[in-house]
């Protein structure tokens, strides 16, 4: 189990007592790791930003909540997560609303997302693997994102999740499994 940094504790205690740089500082040492936590889990680079300034904002909206005894790290990557599910719902209502409109309204609803041929020629290989680690469930892609991208362990991830270590141990092994699947030509 990783223990609290003492600089990021110290920080957030500064923080709170108004000292807007420290929480710049706290920003700066874990935005790109949330980055890549939302970019993994929404696959669209414009919307993982939003996400990660969203994810922030929450952070510092909550800071008092923040228990200095135990990681930041994990505790803004449960704060991001969440916003990545709140994408995802909002997203969905907004399909909703999108395939619900009167018929001839559709006609003037055009898609100009690029064909998955496109895409691939477009964006290459990189971008295929986040839309397969994206379109994975929730429950394999999250500890996916936490223990292969984020390098966390299966113990600090299970943590996070709110399961067991060897819960994590096993959607790892699943999701892996999905995406061989999936990246097969």
């Amino acid at each position: 189990m990783t223990f609290s940094d003492p600089e990021d504790a110290m920080l957030a205690a500064r923080a709170l007592a108004g000292d807007q740089g420290a929480y710049g500082s706290l920003m700066q040492r874990h935005r790109d790791a949330v980055y890549r936590l939302a970019r993994g889990h929404v696959g669209d680079a414009d919307e993982a930003l939003d996400i990660t300034q969203e994810s922030f904002i929450a952070a510092f909206a909550a800071l008092e909540r923040y228990d200095p005894a135990r990681p930041f790290r994990a505790w803004i990557a449960r704060i991001a997560l969440n916003k990545c599910r709140d994408w995802g719902r909002r997203r969905a209502v907004r399909r909703f609303f999108t395939g619900a409109r009167p018929l001839d309204e559709a006609l003037q609803v055009r898609d100009d997302s690029a064909t998955p041929e496109e895409a691939l020629r477009s964006y290459g290989e990189i971008d295929r693997i986040h839309r397969a680690v994206s379109a994975l469930p929730a429950a394999l892609k999250d500890p996916l994102l936490l223990c292969a991208i984020e390098g966390m362990s299966h113990a600090e991830a299970a943590q996070i999740l709110g399961v067991t270590p060897k819960a994590i141990e096993t959607r790892l092994y699943r999701a892996r499994m999905k995406l061989d699947k999936v990246l097969a030509y």
